[in-house]
């Protein structure tokens, strides 16, 4: 398994394309005062033993040993040891909505993005309860299988978008039929769904979803995602509103939350509802349930030792640098004759 020893270190990665993007205007601009000053072929004459290649070469050693640094510092780990570790917890499957719906703006900064905020604060409050994440629209797709870790579910949590299901739709019976999948035979009694889903357009598959929940001992808590007020439903394309989309009537379709739905699904299973909008009130709702839900020993494997792995990268890093340091910028005769810069055109 893989971890990062020092993650808070991972914004140092601006540093590498910040001295990059300023060697890339400093070029631009010596080359446009050099213009001014002569023209090309005088100026190979003036300094004939120069080497733009090998300038270039220079700045890429600088720029390489700038990233194996900064890797270095954050210190990335690999799990060299599995040990077998008995908990008590609950299995809890999420399953999130990706409809397109789910990118009206009616909660900040919106539905998909706030389903996503609470799932993630909702991970940092577990302990000991197995995770599992599941997306839907027109069809549910496993996204992370059930697991105690945590960072690997955040990890798959962020790929989460509203591009990843084809089918357009919300068959909440497809994800409860998927959620069936995640849980051990003979562990009926803790078993917990949360759907976190703004509720438009599951009337047709939710009632056959809570009889498949009651029949197989699995309790559906809903979040309703979204507003009674509702917003337009925006389409995006490369990361640009390019307008709303429209009905056949021409007319902007504006997508509410259906708390009524939600709240009968969660009923019909013994569970409860709750309205997403306050995210810390959301997270109490969840950790309420769970300790309700009578915990289950199990066993399951963890690495229990990681592994530093920032030694090489910093050896990398000292290579590029002294690498740098050893080339010069003017051209030498031994490599003109290998041709390795390419310098007999220089």
């Amino acid at each position: 398994m893989f971890d990062l020893g020092n993650p808070q270190y991972q914004y140092l990665f601006i540093l590498p394309l910040v001295v990059w993007l300023f060697y890339l205007f400093y070029k631009s601009w010596r080359k446009r005062k050099q213009v001014a000053f002569a023209e090309a072929s005088l100026l190979s004459k003036i300094n004939p033993k120069l080497s733009n290649r090998k300038t270039i070469f220079k700045m890429l050693c600088q720029f390489l040993g700038l990233v194996c640094l900064v890797i270095a510092l954050i210190n990335p780990k690999i799990g060299t040891r599995l040990e077998t570790v008995t908990r008590k917890g609950v299995d809890v499957v999420f399953a999130i909505d990706v409809s397109k719906s789910m990118l009206a703006e009616d909660v900040t900064p919106n539905r998909i993005l706030k389903a996503k905020q609470i799932l993630s604060k909702a991970i940092d409050e577990l302990v000991n309860d197995r995770i599992g994440i599941i997306v839907y629209a027109g069809k549910a797709y496993a996204q992370l299988p059930l697991t105690t870790d945590y960072s690997a579910a955040k990890m798959f949590l962020n790929t989460i978008d509203t591009d990843m299901v084809p089918t357009q739709g919300t068959d909440i019976g497809n994800a409860v039929e998927m959620a069936l999948s995640y849980f051990e035979s003979g562990t009926e009694q803790n078993r917990a769904l949360f759907v976190l889903s703004d509720g438009e357009s599951h009337e047709d598959g939710a009632l056959e979803a809570s009889e498949m929940a009651l029949d197989n001992g699995i309790i559906i808590n809903t979040i309703g995602i979204g507003t009674s007020q509702g917003a337009p439903i925006p389409i995006i394309r490369n990361g640009i509103v390019k307008g709303y989309k429209k009905d056949k009537s021409n007319n902007v379709v504006v997508t509410k939350m259906d708390s009524q739905m939600l709240q009968q699904l969660a009923l019909s299973t013994n569970g409860g509802f709750i309205d997403g909008t306050y995210t810390q009130e959301t997270i109490g709702f969840i950790t309420t349930a769970l300790s309700k839900m009578e915990q289950v020993e199990s066993e399951t494997e963890l690495f229990s030792d990681y592994e530093d792995q920032f030694q090489c990268f910093l050896a990398l890093s000292l290579f590029f640098f002294i690498l740098e340091i050893i080339i010069p910028n003017r051209k030498t005769l031994w490599i003109r004759k290998i041709k390795l810069f390419g310098d007999e055109t220089m």
